[in-house]
């Protein structure tokens, strides 16, 4: 079983408009709804991938109901989600058809009162017995204290279980110190967190701040590692055309799969590409195509050696 937790879930609501204009009116081809926030979007993929997943984080009100409503059907997939007064945020993705670019509006989420986040903490603890890795992920709603990620962190690692945290800002700065295992930041937060602009001088210094690896994002150039074992880069075979939304977290996904299956570093990294890769060409946002997935596999492009990184 792979534990998600996502503290500040997400009803994602994504608009088609035949092109966005400012200031003008919109009449809007296509909505879809799906429940959201980046461990529910990482979960989603791991259950599409065939493993057992566990979804917690906070959620409450009407957008909090209708997003587990979604997550009844999906197969392999548990919600044990901690109830909050507050009321669930909603993200907003408006595509432009013409362009294909997407424009995000993101809620800030409902306020966590100091007895709804002891309650998840207690619930958490309860869920990592048994639990093969858990991913920290996303943003922290108002009212969670801004260490959260790294005493979630530490009280997974005593529990012996391994950690991948993935969120940014403040909440990146303080999760380092409770020295997860896996560190996936994109190539803005790896700058925000090091204060150096070139990749591998940034990848190789976040791990000196306390990551066992570090992972990095760098969009479609793929994706950069610095581990234990060694330092590699893997990317896509070709330059892709789509819709961004959810690729960071399919990669996610793909690096919890190739964790708990104990693949390789190199085939955990092929893995997340193909995965990130197959979402930006699926047609809904947030998806990922199975097919493509399948082919992009075997085409990723990896380079990098065994060794001290």
């Amino acid at each position: 079983m792979i534990l998600t937790v996502t503290l500040n879930t997400a009803l994602d609501i994504t608009y088609r408009v035949p092109a966005l204009r400012p200031h003008a009116s919109h009449r809007v081809t296509e909505v879809t709804e799906r429940p959201g926030g980046k461990g529910v979007n990482v979960a989603r993929v791991l259950a599409a991938l065939g493993h057992e997943v566990t979804v917690t984080g906070f959620a409450g009100g009407l957008t909090g109901r209708l997003l587990r409503d979604r997550l009844i059907p999906v197969p392999g997939l548990v919600d044990a989600l901690v109830p909050v007064s507050g009321t669930t945020r909603r993200t907003v993705a408006v595509v432009d058809e013409r362009s294909g670019a997407t424009t995000q509006l993101n809620e800030p989420g409902p306020t966590v009162s100091a007895a709804e986040w002891n309650a998840f903490q207690e619930v958490y603890e309860d869920l990592l017995t048994g639990v093969s890795a858990v991913a920290l992920c996303g943003s922290l709603p108002p009212g969670v204290p801004v260490g959260a990620y790294t005493g979630l962190a530490r009280t997974a690692r005593a529990a012996g279980v391994p950690v991948l945290l993935d969120t940014s800002g403040a909440a990146l700065r303080r999760g380092v110190a409770g020295r997860p295992d896996i560190l996936k930041p994109n190539a803005d937060e790896l700058a925000e967190l090091t204060g150096s602009h070139e990749p591998s001088r940034a990848t190789r210094d976040a791990r000196r701040r306390g990551a066992g690896a570090v992972v990095a994002s760098l969009g479609p150039q793929g994706l950069l590692a610095v581990t234990p074992e060694g330092h590699w880069r893997a990317a896509p075979p070709t330059a892709l055309h789509g819709n961004p939304t959810g690729a960071g977290d399919s990669a996610v996904a793909g690096l919890l799969s190739g964790l708990v299956t104990d693949l390789p570093w190199p085939d955990r990294l092929a893995r997340a590409v193909a995965l990130s890769a197959a979402t930006v060409l699926a047609p809904a946002a947030g998806e990922f195509d199975r097919g493509a997935y399948e082919e992009l596999l075997g085409r990723v492009a990896i380079t990098g050696e065994v060794g001290a990184a």
